[in-house]
């Protein structure tokens, strides 16, 4: 695991995850201007209680300002997949 993605992981917790999983996709990206400057590309699924009764918007945002300065430099692009517990359990089935 890279140190991004750790301090990543370690920045979430303030959500009391139930899961995450977190995909680095930098690789896939490279030459694109967000890479050339260091910025990763992500993709994340978590699952938290934290999520519930919140719109697709305020859960992004939650997860935004858990990430606070991450976001302006250590990541260029950061695909979401919010969740509260009881809709992981309907994704997956």
């Amino acid at each position: 695991m890279t140190d991004v993605a750790q301090a990543i992981r370690d920045r979430l917790a303030v959500l009391e995850p139930e899961a995450i999983e977190l995909v680095d996709e930098s690789a896939l990206h490279a030459g694109h201007a967000g890479a050339k400057s260091g910025g990763g590309h992500f993709r994340l699924t978590i699952v938290s209680a934290r999520f519930r009764g919140q719109d697709t918007r305020a859960r992004h945002r939650l997860v935004y300002d858990a990430l606070g300065p991450l976001m302006r430099r250590e990541i260029h692009a950061l695909s979401i997949r919010a969740l509260a517990p009881e809709e992981q359990r309907t994704a997956a089935a």
